[in-house]
C-alpha cells in the first residue's frame, strides 16, 4: 500500500421518487482483487469526476452510466451534503472528496448504461428504501447518518448552503 492518498472528488446523487423513498447500491466489493460477497454498505449512485468536467455534469454523466437514467443538470438539487473519506480499496489509500445533489419525484426502473469493468465485477444490487426501514437500522450506509439526512431532506427543496456530514 502507498502512503500518499489519492483525491478522488466525486458527484453523488440522492434519487427520491414520488414516495420518498431512496434509490440505493449495494457495495459487494472488499477490494478489486477479491470476487463480490455480500452487500457490505448502500450508498448513493454517483462516481468521479473525469477530466474538465464540473460536479454537476459528473452527476449527470453518473446518473445516466449507473442507473440508465438521463436528466439535465439543471433538475439536480444543490449541493446539499459534502463528505470526506479516507480509505484503502485494494493496494491504494483514496482521500475522497464527495459531493451530493438530490433529485426529486423520479419514477425509474433502474437498468444501467454504461459500467466501468469494476462495476460490471461488483454485479452490485440496487433497491428503493423507504425512510422507515433504514431509520430501523440493521443495515450500513454511507453516509453513516443517511436516515437523519434524509428526514432534513423531507421538508422540501434544499436552500441553503451544503452541509458538512459524517
Amino acid at each position: 500500500m502507498t502512503d500518499r492518498p489519492v483525491l478522488r472528488t466525486t458527484a453523488r446523487i440522492v434519487v427520491l421518487d414520488p414516495a420518498g423513498r431512496v434509490l440505493l447500491l449495494g457495495a459487494r466489493l472488499p477490494e478489486p482483487s477479491m470476487p463480490p460477497g455480500e452487500v457490505l454498505f448502500w450508498y448513493t449512485p454517483g462516481g468521479g469526476l473525469e477530466d474538465g468536467e464540473t460536479l454537476r455534469e459528473a452527476a449527470v454523466r453518473e446518473l445516466a452510466e449507473e442507473i440508465g437514467l438521463r436528466v439535465e443538470a439543471a433538475a439536480l438539487e444543490g449541493p446539499v451534503w459534502l463528505r470526506r473519506h479516507v480509505g484503502p480499496f485494494g493496494d491504494q489509500v483514496y482521500d475522497t472528496r464527495e459531493t451530493y445533489f438530490v433529485l426529486r419525484g423520479v419514477v425509474h426502473d433502474v437498468v444501467p448504461g454504461a459500467l466501468t469493468e469494476l462495476e460490471l465485477l461488483a454485479d452490485e444490487p440496487h433497491r428503493w428504501w423507504r425512510p422507515e426501514e433504514l431509520a430501523a437500522g440493521g443495515v450500513d450506509l454511507v453516509p453513516g447518518d443517511l436516515p437523519a439526512l434524509l428526514a432534513e431532506l423531507s421538508g422540501g427543496r434544499w436552500t441553503g448552503p451544503p452541509r458538512v456530514v459524517g
